[in-house]
């Protein structure tokens, strides 16, 4: 089994972790753009030719499945690449866990990254599973590079810049990009204070994951002995974890049960 992750850079850290501790055994392919990252900037053309070149870069090394591990790629080019690359590669795209946060009930909070806060995609996602609900758009700029880059000050800048925008009665907050996943401990911390409510964070990556193994007819199997290979490649070509992904532990938990080849 081989499964294919692709995003601008280490945000693809969190989901990729998720894979190999419901199945140690599949092998994964790490299909990243570090030159083009971030993604959200940039026109949905370019981001559309740039997640392309990711995509089928990682389908050179013929898995069974591909995980859009970025909230972005998946707002803007998802349909491109399931036209491109299906029925012979499933895609699996990355939704922000807005359901099951509206399912919760009560105030909650969407923290993502400017192109995608307020956007229609994601005004659309509040409508359908949290209309009548209070739900704040947080827009956190700066954090995702700050995290790619494991800026140790300029990510606590963004957090603390990202919480002091957070409506204090919020007890659930929606982590809207994969990169924040990373350091959901730092934003709960944030956000944990005198007079607030106990926080719970929804991310994406395990019920990516999840979905990922169903498409193609796998069980999970947290037990399985077999260790998968670990493949890494940045803008088309093979190499090493990036050096940043060991300040995360996912990037670890990789790197210690698989090694980049």
């Amino acid at each position: 089994m081989k499964i294919a992750l692709m995003d601008s850079g280490i945000g693809l850290l969190p989901a990729a972790a998720a894979v190999r501790r419901l199945r140690p055994d599949a092998d994964l392919v790490l299909s990243s753009d570090p030159k083009g990252m971030p993604w959200g900037p940039r026109t949905p053309e370019d981001l559309t030719v740039r997640a392309l070149a990711v995509a089928e870069a990682a389908a050179a090394h013929r898995p069974d499945a591909l995980i859009v591990a970025c909230n972005t790629a998946s707002v803007h080019t998802l349909p491109t690449l399931r036209a491109r690359l299906e029925p012979g590669l499933p895609v699996i795209g990355t939704v922000p866990a807005i359901k099951p946060a509206a399912a919760g009930g009560g105030p909650f909070a969407i923290w993502a990254t400017p192109a995608t806060t307020g956007s229609p995609y994601q005004r659309g996602l509040i409508e359908e599973f949290a209309g009548g609900l209070d739900v704040a758009e947080v827009a956190c700029p700066g954090l995702a590079e700050a995290v790619q880059h494991a800026d140790e000050a300029a990510i606590d800048a963004a957090i603390a810049d990202a919480a002091a925008r957070t409506p204090g009665d919020v007890t659930t907050v929606v982590l809207g990009c994969t990169h924040y996943e990373l350091v959901a401990e730092r934003i709960r911390a944030a956000l944990r204070g005198p007079g607030r409510s106990p926080l719970v964070l929804h991310g994406s990556a395990t019920a990516v994951a999840a979905q990922a193994l169903r498409r193609i007819g796998a069980l999970p199997d947290p037990e399985a002995t077999t260790r998968g290979t670990l493949t890494v490649l940045l803008s088309g070509r093979e190499a090493p974890l990036p050096r940043e992904a060991a300040s995360y532990e996912e990037g670890r938990l990789l790197d210690t049960v698989s090694p980049a080849r």
